[in-house]
């Protein structure tokens, strides 16, 4: 009988030709034995699923039109097999080969595990840290000021995993991380980078929309006085974190 992977990892993609290989290499060259590796395409029609094709043997590939990104995260997660679950979407990259079996090693059994994330741009290469660090100790209460860890640097136990909220449009991930913490006990930081996050550009009109979402979101799970005073602090505190970038480049 086959062993149950230990970590399946899910890539949702729709049409991203040029993206994808990159993130299917950091996936497939892991030198932890057995990683599941699932890819839900949202029926993309720019040659993108031809391109996973070629890798077929090494992964699972699923593609049909979708709700949404959230949406297809679900269908991931429904098919997920492995101990643990983390997310890597298309462009997005593991730090190193031994990546995984690293984490892992830090602690047995933990309920999550947690690390540092770089940020890259479409060639791969690197433009420094997330802004957002992550805290040395990590819980639900950590997100009250934003998302402070990385979705793609963030490895849960796959029967802590519920569906990711389809109401929110945008923010549904910051949703899922707390609920995600809420029920975890055992919340290991390895203080190793794990992934490369593809920086993309985002409208104004959709960063307008996905601040009033996360705001929601917030009041759920903080309450609305308390979540209106954490948003009084980002305001004064952004002025002089920004100072302090420019300072520094």
């Amino acid at each position: 009988m086959q062993a149950k992977p230990k970590i399946t990892v899910i890539t949702v993609v729709y049409n991203a030709k040029s993206l994808i290989e990159q993130t299917i290499k950091s996936v497939l060259q892991q030198t932890l034995p057995g990683v599941e590796y699932i890819i839900i395409d949202g029926a993309s029609d720019d040659g993108t699923i031809e391109l996973i094709e070629k890798y077929r043997l090494q992964l699972m590939v699923y593609s049909e039109k979708d709700k949404g990104i959230y949406d297809a995260m679900n269908k991931g997660l429904k098919k997920a097999s492995g101990e643990y679950i983390l997310f890597l979407n298309a462009g997005d990259q593991l730090a190193e080969p031994a990546i995984l079996e690293n984490v892992l090693a830090t602690a047995p059994a933990a309920d999550v595990y947690y690390g540092n994330t770089k940020i890259i741009d479409n060639a791969g290469n690197i433009l420094g840290d997330r802004r957002l660090k992550p805290p040395a100790s990590l819980s639900w209460k950590s997100l009250r000021f934003g998302m402070c860890v990385s979705h793609q640097s963030f490895i849960a136990k796959r029967e802590l995993c519920e569906d990711y909220n389809l109401s929110y449009k945008i923010s549904a991930d910051i949703d899922w991380v707390i609920r995600v913490l809420k029920k975890s006990q055992k919340i290991i930081n390895v203080q190793q980078t794990i992934s490369k996050f593809l920086e993309g550009g985002t409208s104004a009109k959709r960063r307008k929309h996905a601040l009033k979402e996360r705001f929601r979101i917030m009041v759920v799970h903080y309450g609305f006085i308390q979540t209106v005073f954490n948003h009084i602090y980002i305001l004064i505190r952004y002025p002089f974190h920004k100072f302090s970038r420019n300072s520094m480049s």
